[in-house]
């Protein structure tokens, strides 16, 4: 048996420990049912399950549901909307999306696979810092596909690393 502020009562009867509850005002909470002997505790039952919602509560909102993010090529994908899809994978990585490129083959371009694979190697080559390849590129009828998923190592380094860049704003005098 424990008391409401941590401190071993001793070893009573079912019946004693409801007693003793009343006595203070409390409830008597069994907490560890399989231990023998089987211990319990003397706390406002109400005020704990609020507490344990309260902890549960806390856990769902600190914890991030990441999502699957599709970003679509085509082989004969220009540079200007490479960049601009390289981007868009840049910031879902960054925050902490799961990345699924896409290269879509239509009609006869399917007989140009290696642009595909060139077009997704230089993906991995452009979100090789922040990112790395969870599956390799693999056919899927059509579709060739490559997923990314955030590194977490190469996210710590790269704010190190950029000490001594100055931002756009400011200019250092030597």
């Amino acid at each position: 048996m424990i008391d409401e502020d941590g401190n071993l009562l001793g070893m009573m009867s079912p019946k004693e420990g409801m007693q003793v509850a009343q006595e203070r005002g409390l409830d008597l909470v069994e907490i560890v049912p399989n231990a023998n002997p089987p211990v319990c505790k003397i706390i406002d039952f109400g005020k704990y399950k609020y507490d344990v919602s309260k902890k549960e509560r806390m856990q769902r909102k600190r914890q991030h549901l990441s999502q699957l993010k599709e970003i679509r090529f085509h082989p004969r994908t220009d540079v200007h909307d490479f960049e601009f899809k390289v981007r868009h994978a840049r910031h879902f990585i960054e925050g902490g999306h799961k990345v699924k490129a896409t290269v879509i083959f239509r009609g006869r371009e399917m007989t140009y696979k290696e642009q595909g694979e060139k077009l997704l190697s230089r993906l991995v080559e452009r979100l090789g810092e922040i990112a790395k390849v969870d599956q390799p590129a693999h056919m899927e009828g059509r579709y060739m596909i490559m997923f990314f998923v955030p590194d977490r190592a190469k996210k710590k380094v790269t704010p190190k690393s950029q000490k001594g860049v100055p931002s756009k704003g400011k200019v250092e005098k030597e």
